[in-house]
């Protein structure tokens, strides 16, 4: 799989000690940034990442900023993605089984790189539930994205 990744200041010291993990699972990363701890703005990266989801570049995208909330929001407002902010293990497996994500936000802030790990994994290697419940309620999301986009 590859996996696109990018953070912002806040969140660049956890992403760099991610990606040597995400290679050790067998996937391939992208690093969009930033790389460094000058201040930067969060949708920058969420952009960057997100772009390459919807296109199809890249299988799955994460994205890293202080508590995950801005990187988050971001995201969410392009269409085609369905990121996550998770700081759990629980939610890492119930928002792929349920919710199909195909973005996962982390906040460096709120959790340790050891918890973070264990989220990546858990969400990388847990699919979606093609139950008939869920795929209803994905196009119910996927609807209201179509009718609040505007079409030029």
């Amino acid at each position: 799989m590859k996996i696109a990744i990018g953070a912002d200041h806040a969140g660049v010291r956890l992403k760099d000690e991610l990606i040597s993990f995400i290679e050790s699972l067998g996937h391939q990363v992208s690093d969009l940034g930033c790389n460094c701890s000058d201040s930067v703005d969060y949708p920058d990266y969420a952009i960057a990442v997100c772009e390459q989801v919807v296109a199809e570049d890249v299988d799955k995208g994460i994205l890293i900023c202080g508590t995950g909330i801005g990187m988050t929001i971001a995201a969410n407002k392009i269409p085609g993605i369905r990121c996550a902010l998770v700081h759990d293990l629980f939610s890492a497996k119930a928002t792929r089984e349920h919710n199909d994500t195909n973005v996962l936000a982390l906040g460096e802030r709120v959790i340790g790189p050891g918890v973070a790990q264990e989220i990546i994994r858990i969400w990388l290697e847990t699919d979606f539930s093609q139950g008939e419940r869920h795929q209803n309620r994905i196009n119910k999301v996927k609807a209201l994205e179509e009718k609040y986009t505007i079409h030029p």
